[in-house]
């Protein structure tokens, strides 16, 4: 495997692959400029060593709109028509295949937008975000009895966020609207009463 290396050359250079089977709609190459914009020109397109594009056509293009005049690029050399051929399936097909740990993206999606960042940059719609950051239907209220099936969660909590967490789920625990009485499902309950007063808060 030879050492990669980022050359800048003239976008003009560049030669599209006529066969490219992974289309950009103008809504995608805006969102890419619009990541150019604030984090740079981070992912050197690839190409052969007759400047032919094998993976960055569509940042090519939001770079032309930009009126970037030289782009990094990266040469694959020594591939074969055939391997070339494929990894320009490839290359997008195997990112696609990623998923998404939905409890930890929430929650990175939450921290940024407490940060006032803007969310439209992540590369999701209106109806992803709102899919991602509204938690839809009703939380249930467990009678005494109530065991299984369940789930231990663990959280890591601040030394000086403890006693605060502890006193709000004691309170929670007592609330009539929740839970007649302590019931084996006490924590459960309150757990879930402290999340819908935030949730309930978090859309006011």
């Amino acid at each position: 495997m030879s050492e990669l290396k980022i050359e800048y050359i003239s976008a003009t250079d560049l030669v599209p692959y006529e066969n490219n089977s992974r289309t950009h709609s103008q809504q995608q190459v805006d969102q890419i400029k619009r990541s150019m914009t604030e984090f740079g020109f981070t992912n050197p397109i690839l190409i052969d060593e007759h400047n032919s594009i094998i993976a960055g056509h569509g940042r090519l293009q939001a770079a032309q709109e930009l009126g970037i005049k030289l782009v990094p690029t990266i040469t694959l050399k020594g591939l074969t028509k055939a391997q070339r051929k494929a990894y320009v399936i490839a290359d997008n097909k195997l990112a696609l295949n990623a998923g998404w740990d939905l409890d930890v993206l929430r929650l990175e999606i939450d921290l940024l937008g407490s940060m006032d960042f803007d969310l439209d940059l992540l590369g999701f719609d209106f109806k992803e975000l709102s899919t991602l950051t509204d938690i839809d239907g009703e939380f249930p209220e467990l009678i005494d009895g109530d065991k299984e099936p369940f789930q231990k969660k663990t959280f890591t909590l601040h030394d000086e966020q403890v006693s605060l967490i502890d006193d709000a789920v004691l309170k929670a625990r007592s609330n009539p609207l929740i839970d007649e009485g302590i019931n084996d499902n006490s924590n459960g309950n309150a757990l879930t009463f402290i999340c819908k007063q935030w949730l309930e808060n978090a859309k006011r």
